[in-house]
């Protein structure tokens, strides 16, 4: 039987990735703050993409940011 090859990944395709600090930041908050907040559930969703590597969709901060404006 023949493997197939993967097809390579069209980067422009993946959803653009923020870390901890780049989210803390363009919130204007601390980045113990946002680490509070993945605590409680309350903050932007988290992807984790290792034990101690949180990940956040640009797009879904954007969501969470429009559902939480006061």
């Amino acid at each position: 039987m023949k493997r197939q090859e993967a097809e390579p990944i069209d980067a422009k395709r993946l959803p653009k990735m923020l870390n901890s600090t780049e989210v803390a930041k363009a919130l204007g908050v601390n980045p113990s703050t946002l680490s509070r907040w993945r605590a409680q559930g309350i903050g932007p969703r988290v992807y984790w993409l290792a034990k101690a590597c949180p990940r956040y969709r640009e797009e879904d901060v954007l969501e969470w940011l429009d559902r939480n404006v006061a």
